[in-house]
């Protein structure tokens, strides 16, 4: 199955994701974070830098967990400004 190519909307969307997640992991160490979370520092880091732009939700769901943010504040915040 091709997965179609990521609209401009979603890449920015996905690196808004990763800077808030990034400022929530403040000074702990990447390697740290992923391993609580399961997953590993490669691809938190693929996240952090919006490489990996749609996440699956229950990877988000336990970066959440783990880093102390809610789900909702996520959602809320990681969605950019849309022009009008």
């Amino acid at each position: 199955m091709v997965r179609p190519p990521l609209t401009p909307q979603e890449r920015l969307r996905g690196e808004h994701l990763g800077m808030l997640l990034r400022r929530a992991r403040g000074e702990r160490s990447i390697v740290e974070v992923a391993a609580a979370a399961g997953m590993s520092a490669e691809t938190l880091r693929k996240i952090e830098t919006g490489r990996i732009a749609t996440p699956a939700f229950f990877t988000i769901a336990a970066l959440a967990d783990v880093l102390g943010v809610p789900l909702d504040h996520l959602a809320a915040r990681a969605a950019p400004a849309v022009p009008t």
